[in-house]
């Protein structure tokens, strides 16, 4: 493969990568070129999906595991991945959610969610991007969500995290760009994975939320790949600051 979505030779790290966007994520990059490492709560070597399907393009796969909850682990695991060679490409992917009331939210999880989706990010990624404006290139690519457009519901802590990941992309942008690293976000609309699950099991919801996305259909998680693929990639050199929605149309409604 050559032209501008060519990541032969790259080393892209993609963290919550043991499934759904995540796993998604590894394997575009691998299909454009990229070695892997993927980062996940409980992965372990020789045990994963996203090394089988790594491996099916002919690259090179690393596991690493991390609880994103304990920011002492994510400042480890950030030291570990620089230690053993230059990053080019960044993929801030791990997340979690809890869904409850906003009157009713259990204050822990309110904490849970903002380590986990915003603070353990930034920790992540100051550690990795250091090298990277030292030698003056680099992609970061967060994962955000259609909730850093849109209030939701039931799930304060997960829309004030995303709101918060949309801030630092554009943040972190006016910062680096000048010294070479690009730094954009992507963000999923409904897509079918564990996140919502409980949704697209609530029949009322569910034809809700379809009614309501021009594309008819719920979101795969291979559809938010090929943009990752996109600001990862050569193509995106003068993308800065972005917040991609791969929404089915969602924002356009």
């Amino acid at each position: 493969m050559t032209g501008p979505f060519d990541l032969t030779g790259r080393r892209a790290v993609v963290t919550g990568a043991s499934r759904g966007i995540g796993l998604a994520v590894a394997d575009a990059l691998a299909a454009a070129g990229a070695d892997v490492d993927a980062v996940g709560t409980s992965l372990r070597p020789g045990t994963s999906e996203v090394e089988r399907r790594v491996a099916a393009h002919g690259r090179r796969c690393t596991v690493h595991a991390c609880d994103f909850a304990d920011c002492g682990a994510v400042l480890a695991l950030g030291e570990a991945l620089v230690a053993s060679g230059p990053v080019d490409v960044l993929v801030n992917n791990a997340g979690t959610i809890r869904r409850a009331p906003a009157a009713e939210h259990p204050l822990a999880d309110w904490d849970e969610v903002l380590q986990v989706d915003l603070s353990s990010q930034f920790a992540l990624t100051q550690v990795v991007a250091r090298p990277m404006l030292e030698r003056g290139g680099g992609k970061v690519v967060f994962t955000a969500s259609l909730l850093s457009f849109q209030g939701g519901v039931n799930v304060p802590g997960y829309a004030a995290a995303k709101s918060g990941v949309a801030g630092l992309t554009r943040a972190l942008a006016n910062e680096w760009a000048p010294r070479g690293v690009n730094v954009n976000a992507v963000a999923p609309g409904y897509v079918a994975t564990d996140n919502t699950q409980a949704l697209r099991d609530d029949p009322d919801r569910s034809a809700q939320l379809l009614d309501r996305i021009p594309a008819g259909r719920w979101g795969r998680a291979e559809d938010v790949g090929g943009a990752v693929v996109f600001l990862a990639s050569p193509a995106a050199d003068y993308v800065h600051g972005v917040v991609l929605p791969v929404d089915g149309g969602w924002l356009a409604r």
